[in-house]
């Protein structure tokens, strides 16, 4: 089993540009730690006669033909919009 220390978990945590206190640091510590025995268990497991998986879900596109459909044209949806100038809806500035 790896013994995972207060210093890894704050260089892990530096790299990660994030900030522990000295509770969150003891708390990580001990979650890394189950993390890897659970790994170690995985390892234990014998899989030479399972295939391997390459595609777990549905091989295909998930995209459709882009048709339209119904369309409100433009005169009706200038008219819905609060403010409209030249064939355009106007919107205020972003910066």
């Amino acid at each position: 089993m790896t013994h995972i220390t207060a210093s890894v978990v704050q260089q892990l945590a530096a790299l990660s540009a994030i900030s522990l206190d000295d509770n969150e640091v003891e708390s990580m510590r001990q979650e890394l730690g189950k993390i890897f025995e659970y790994i170690a268990q995985l390892q234990e497991l014998d899989t030479s006669a399972v295939e391997p998986t390459y595609q777990v879900g549905w091989v295909g596109t998930a995209m459709r033909s882009d048709e339209v459909a119904e369309s409100l044209g433009r005169e009706k949806l200038l008219s819905l919009a609060p403010s409209a100038k030249d064939n355009q809806i106007k919107v205020p500035k972003v910066l």
